[in-house]
């Protein structure tokens, strides 16, 4: 067996923490090829060593001596490599760093040199190879991740490597320049990894037990999700569940490789698998609530709009040149509603619903602002008779009034919109009908 093992920020952000993965690397022999993360946050005050990145690039950008940040940054590993007794000398590394960060290399540059210099403590902690991110995972000129070329090099240089050390969050550009992914990319690398291995489980180290069925800052102590499916966890990640960077799932879920998510604190909790399907039974209805704020909804009534041909694209392409994509699109006989982001919709509110009265000549046009979105999932809600209708009973017995409903054809979803200041009080109220109701 091969496990592909991607551990995050919180745990690498000290010795102590990095003897703890390496407890676990070692506690099996399938653990062969490691993709880590920047440290990250040693204690709640603390800055993790991405953000002193950048900060620490932003001065050099403009001029300023950046001295004193830069060895704070150099302080973070230096720490680490004498808390761990290594015998390992950054210097060189260091100073390229420095003179890169004068020669003005980038921003990517700068936030990728968390991970880069993390990785060369790591490899050498374990007695593991370590190889440069930048010289297996490649972007196209566009920006874009080129997979292709990626997966090709990944093979090629992982073919004849027992165990090794790969950075997260970075690879290069055509003409060589770094380029990154966006924030939390690590669980990206991992994935990548996995897939050019053909691991047969990519592990992903947090300092979360797995999912969790609904969000801890809302409602207290939720139960942990042990199975979820790609579907499920797409659609919870879109609506906001963070523990894994939602653009991780797409390379194992090709090769259909598993995904556990483990705690590196408590590396005996069982976490979350993520899988492409199952045959087991939730324990519940649903699998997990997950939400998000800041949405506005458009409103547009026409009498006979259904009969209208062309009606929901010309309505859509407003919003199209305008540069805006909506959320969702709930519709009735008469009524179409559009919800977008409500950042993106108040800078060009009246270029929109002028664009909307010339294009579709509405009866009327109402907005509803200060949106929140809720997405209930489950993937026994296709087999579960009225899931909702008890949606609909909890949140009445909480007194939310429910502004839009939508769901998917799949059935594995139901979102509902409610005011933003009911927003935590219909998470919980959904919580307590389909979990604790149940136990």
């Amino acid at each position: 067996m091969t496990k592909v093992v991607k551990f995050g920020g919180s745990s690498l952000a000290s010795a102590e923490q990095f003897k703890k993965v390496a407890d676990i690397i070692h506690a099996e022999d399938s653990r062969r090829y490691v993709v880590p993360s920047a440290p990250g946050k040693r204690f709640s005050a603390d800055t993790k060593v991405t953000d002193m990145l950048y900060a620490c690039y932003d001065l050099a950008a403009k001029g300023k001596n950046f001295d004193e940040a830069f060895d704070k940054i150099k302080e973070r590993y230096t720490s680490i490599i004498e808390e761990l007794g290594l015998d390992l000398d950054m210097t060189e590394e260091f100073s390229i760093v420095k003179a890169c960060f004068i020669g003005k290399a980038g921003r990517d540059y700068a936030a990728s040199r968390g991970e880069y210099l993390n990785g060369i403590v790591l490899a050498n902690y374990l007695k593991y190879e370590f190889i440069d991110a930048a010289d297996v995972i490649y972007f196209k000129d566009s920006g874009e991740f080129d997979a292709e070329r990626t997966n090709k090099a990944m093979k090629e240089r992982l073919a004849g490597i027992e165990r090794a050390v790969i950075p997260g969050f970075y690879g290069s550009m055509p003409n060589d320049t770094i380029k990154t992914f966006s924030r939390g990319g690590s669980d990206i690398t991992g994935s990548i990894v996995a897939a050019a291995v053909g691991a047969d489980i990519y592990e992903n180290w947090t300092d979360v037990s797995g999912f969790l069925i609904s969000d801890p800052r809302i409602v207290k102590d939720p139960l942990p999700i042990t199975t979820i499916t790609y579907k499920e966890l797409r659609e919870l990640s879109y609506m906001g569940a963070t523990v894994l960077h939602e653009d991780a799932i797409f390379p194992v879920r090709k090769a259909g490789i598993p995904i556990n998510i483990k705690n590196t604190n408590a590396p005996m909790d069982q976490g979350t698998m993520i899988v492409e399907s199952t045959s087991q039974k939730p324990p519940f209805t649903i699998t997990g609530i997950a939400g998000k704020k800041g949405f506005t909804v458009v409103n547009i009534e026409k009498d006979m709009m259904n009969s209208e041909l062309g009606f929901g694209r010309k309505v859509l392409e407003v919003f199209e040149k305008n540069g805006i994509s909506f959320e969702h699109m709930p519709s009735g006989i008469d009524t179409m509603s559009i919800v977008v982001h409500q950042s993106e919709f108040e800078p060009k509110e009246q270029e929109i619903l002028s664009g909307l009265h010339r294009n579709v000549h509405p009866d009327t046009i109402d907005i509803e602002t200060d949106l929140a979105l809720i997405a209930i999932v489950g993937r026994a809600m296709k087999s579960a008779r009225g899931t909702a209708g008890r949606i609909f009973s909890a949140l009445a017995h909480a007194h939310v009034n429910v502004k839009m409903i939508d769901q998917g054809s799949s059935e594995l979803n139901i979102i509902v919109g409610v005011a933003e200041s009911d927003f935590e009080a219909a998470i919980k109220s959904i919580y307590e009908i389909f979990v604790v109701h149940q136990l």
